[in-house]
């Protein structure tokens, strides 16, 4: 992908072709460190699926609660019903949402090929997951501390890539990226909500 982001070189200390080894020295140790950050994302990404899937049958069978009650007349029931409905399609916006952005995550970091591109694509994917740590943590906990564990290791390999390659990022343009990975997840979602859910018997459609 393009380098969208501003480096500033830091002034030189040793010959550039002990720079460059050094460089891809690095890059070679921490390939290794990346492919497991990747596999874990992965991972993550599975068991979300789960979630969702089991979210799915859950919104199937209420969904199919509320429509006998309405056929009943019981009014009362349909609106508990209901209201138990709209708590498990907000978790599952959540968790497609968070499964959507792990997947371009992923893509982002298996695209990675050099050391600068390393720290440039590093830097808005920690910041993404946080934002996706923050939102899941309360429905799945687990899922939460893996995520923060994840980011804690991404940030040493940037770190890491940075002390190597002389370069120190633009973190106001990565979290401008990590809020377009984030918002282009969310339009996603938005849809595949629509297609996916059944609007309830009675309700008026939502734009």
């Amino acid at each position: 992908m393009p380098n969208r982001f501003k480096w500033e070189q830091t002034e030189p200390s040793e010959p550039l072709n002990t720079r460059v080894k050094g460089a891809f020295h690095q890059q070679q140790s921490l390939r290794p460190r990346l492919q497991l950050a990747i596999s874990r994302i992965e991972g993550q990404a599975q068991k979300l699926d789960q979630t969702s899937q089991r979210l799915a049958e859950r919104d199937k069978a209420i969904f199919t609660k509320i429509v006998e009650a309405y056929q009943k007349h019981d009014v009362q029931h349909a609106n508990v019903f209901s209201g138990e409905l709209a708590e498990i399609r907000k978790t599952e916006k959540t968790v497609m949402h968070a499964r959507l952005a792990l997947d371009q995550i992923a893509l982002r970091l298996r695209t990675v090929t050099e050391l600068g591109d390393m720290v440039g694509a590093l830097a808005p994917i920690v910041g993404v997951l946080g934002s996706i740590r923050g939102a899941i943590v309360g429905v799945l906990p687990d899922a939460g501390r893996e995520l923060e564990q994840i980011g804690t290791m991404l940030n040493g390999i940037i770190m890491d890539a940075g002390q190597s390659s002389g370069l120190t990022l633009n973190f106001g343009e990565a979290n401008e990226d990590a809020k377009g990975i984030l918002a282009e997840a969310a339009t996603v979602v938005e849809q595949r909500m629509k297609d996916k859910f059944p609007d309830l018997p009675g309700a008026t459609p939502t734009a």
